[in-house]
């Protein structure tokens, strides 16, 4: 976006008065009496580096993370609204303990009456009515032949382990399970009706074994729906059974399809594959014909190939238009019903546009797919496949496919604890949104910019997501993270400083799991900066900033005129005046962050000689002040005691008033 007004890296990294313009240097002065809280500034509480972590916030040499590799054969039994399969997972343990157990997600759990989610308000949060099942119904569990004894709490379930799991060693077992998939959902996954037949979106649907890591061993918080997920990255191979007349899209790459495409349709997809522009797989008019699936009788099965994965995703239907276009070596494609085609027809292409940009500025996208699916779910992410809401018109659709692919640079590339730290994921994913929104609509002004007040209130950013409302979750995960970082960049480090840390971030720990404690660390390592006081008002509590013009002081023909500048709560943020003068001549004068250091009050002097015609405060309105009232001045808002020289009452605003 255009920059009107960001601090140059000079002033910010050195924060110090030789760094000032000329004027600025000449005319700044402080009062001497110590801030009543210049804690802001000092550095965060962190955890201590170590080997694991280090002090610049990179992986140290002894990270560790393990690893859950999956293969899985499953069957959609449409008529039974049925998902049963089995599963055999090899896990690796790269940790330095030795486990007596494991713990696995039972995420289809959260259905059941007596889960943590029935029993409280986390469904009706996430998006309405859901209907109660028997969550997942284990078949058996056993490893090298052998059961498991295994006791199920909640979405969880701890497997005992017959000997303990040394570091270094691989457990291999084997489980069978189903479950049913209720007529509504609150979230992520579902069926949808169509005039062709039924869109089933499948996810958060298998057994997978929980995070053990070096923060908080295992990870064991209950699914209940307000928070999203955190795994294990592995190698999936997954089998998909469903009826012939369906079209299966998935995390991964399709190993068979000679078996599930027609001769015709193998073509096109080859063209595709060459092809920037979009190629129609199955057209409108094809879907649900006789020669749109492969002759013969029966069920097929579709193979899926994927690697370096946090989980696995999967749609089926018969009503799937299907369209595909090449973006290098990746191979974009949109699957929808007729009713949606309308705008869906340029799903594909919007998906090509969200990629390359955020390849261009961030990482380039690491998968060979990239899937749209339309259907029952509004929009949620998966790697290498979205489900984003039927329907809508362009610049929804926009948002929603370039949000969820979004999220493939976070959480499914940089891979965040979602549960605890929702902001690493969403907010993040918010941020850069602001600009891949622009490279569809073109410049669509002031989005991303921190609305007045922003901050304050009782929660700060960094609270898991569980124990937000569905307003706070997106008021502070998503859209004041979002905004925090654009202001960072644009207003606070500028472009080129914020991009190279926030680039050098992501490559850190692309396929890896880092903290906030990670992040802070990076940034200010690679940007250059002391960043605490950003970052400890804005993501770990909920600071409030309030600048406001305490007094001004005009010049005369002998004398400098002063303007008096006053931090009236915890946040702080850079100084920007804009001074207009009678004859319409205008000045600007940033001052630093650092200037707050020692004083919550600042006094800027004036060109002498020079009649005032205005006086503002952050005039571009970049910053999240809560009263701007108190940021402008006129000539005839002064109070008599500006007159008479005396220091007038604190707060005076376009009315002189408080």
């Amino acid at each position: 976006m255009a920059n009107t007004c960001f601090f140059t890296p000079v002033l910010l990294l050195f924060g110090i008065l030789a760094a000032l313009p000329a004027q600025a240097r000449k005319t700044w002065a402080r009062t001497v009496e110590p801030s009543a809280d210049h804690s802001i500034f000092q550095a965060l509480e962190l955890p201590t580096p170590n080997r694991m972590r280090t002090a610049a916030g990179a992986p140290g040499q002894d990270y560790w993370q393990q690893e859950a590799n999956y293969k899985i054969a499953v069957e959609l039994v449409p008529e039974q609204r049925l998902v049963k399969g089995s599963e055999h997972v090899t896990y690796v343990n790269h940790s330095p303990d030795a486990l007596d157990y494991i713990w696995v997600h039972l995420e289809q759990n959260a259905l059941r009456k007596d889960s943590l989610c029935g029993l409280t308000e986390g469904s009706s949060l996430m998006g309405g009515a859901t209907d109660n099942s028997d969550g997942v119904i284990i078949g058996e569990l056993r490893s090298l032949g052998k059961p498991l004894a295994y006791q199920v709490y909640d979405t969880l379930m701890r497997v005992e382990l017959p000997n303990q799991l040394a570091p270094g060693g691989v457990l291999e077992f084997d489980c069978a399970w189903q479950f049913e998939v209720p007529q509504h959902v609150f979230r992520r996954y579902g069926t949808m009706d169509t005039k062709k037949g039924i869109i089933w979106e499948i996810a958060q649907w298998f057994p997978a074994v929980a995070v053990y890591d070096d923060v908080h061993g295992w990870n064991t918080l209950p699914y209940i729906g307000g928070a999203e997920f955190y795994t294990n990255y592995g190698t999936y191979d997954v089998s998909i059974t469903a009826p012939r007349a369906h079209i299966v899209v998935a995390t991964g790459v399709l190993q068979n399809g000679a078996e599930v495409y027609t001769v015709e349709q193998q073509k096109r997809i080859e063209l595709a594959k060459k092809s920037e522009e979009t190629v129609a797989i199955i057209a409108t008019d094809e879907v649900g014909t006789k020669d749109s699936r492969p002759a013969g009788s029966g069920p097929l099965t579709w193979k899926f190939h994927a690697e370096k994965v946090r989980t696995f995703a999967w749609a089926s239907s018969p009503a799937f238009i299907l369209d595909a276009a090449a973006l290098g070596e990746t191979l974009c494609q949109s699957a929808y019903p007729a009713e949606c085609s309308k705008v869906w027809s340029k799903s594909t292409q919007m998906i090509r546009k969200a990629l390359a940009g955020y390849s261009k500025r961030w990482l380039a996208y690491p998968y060979p797919m990239a899937t749209n699916v339309a259907g029952v779910e509004g929009g949620m992410e998966y790697p290498m496949i979205v489900f984003c809401a039927a329907g809508g018109n362009e610049r929804g659709l926009y948002g929603v496919t370039s949000h969820e692919f979004g999220h493939t640079w976070f959480p499914m590339v940089v891979n965040t604890d979602e549960r605890r730290h929702a902001w690493m994921d969403e907010g993040f994913n918010t941020f850069i949104n602001i600009y891949s929104d622009e490279d569809w609509f073109g410049k669509i002004g002031k989005i991303g910019r921190p609305s007045s007040g922003m901050g304050g209130g009782s929660m700060p950013i960094d609270t898991p997501a569980d124990q937000l409302s569905q307003a706070a979750l997106g008021a502070l995960e998503y859209f004041k993270t979002g905004a925090g970082l654009y202001l960072l960049r644009e207003h606070i480090l500028g472009p080129e400083r914020f991009d190279y840390a926030f680039r050098t971030y992501i490559r850190r720990w692309a396929f890896k799991s880092p903290r906030p404690a990670d992040f802070f660390r990076t940034m200010e390592d690679a940007a250059g900066a002391d960043l605490a006081w950003f970052f400890r008002g804005w993501f770990l509590e909920p600071a409030k900033l309030d600048q406001a013009i305490d007094l001004v002081r005009a010049p005369t023909e002998s004398n400098s005129g002063s303007v008096v500048i006053t931090n009236l709560d915890r946040m702080v943020m850079p100084i920007v005046l804009r001074i207009t003068y009678a004859d319409d001549s205008q000045e600007e004068l940033r001052l630093p962050v650092q200037i707050w250091h020692s004083s919550n009050r600042v006094t800027q002097s004036l060109a002498k000689g020079k009649l005032l015609k205005k006086v503002e405060l952050d005039p571009f309105k970049v910053f999240p002040d809560a009263a701007r009232a108190n940021n402008t001045w006129t000539p005839d808002a002064k109070a008599p005691a500006e007159a008479a020289g005396e220091k007038a009452p604190t707060g005076g605003g376009e009315k002189g008033d408080k």
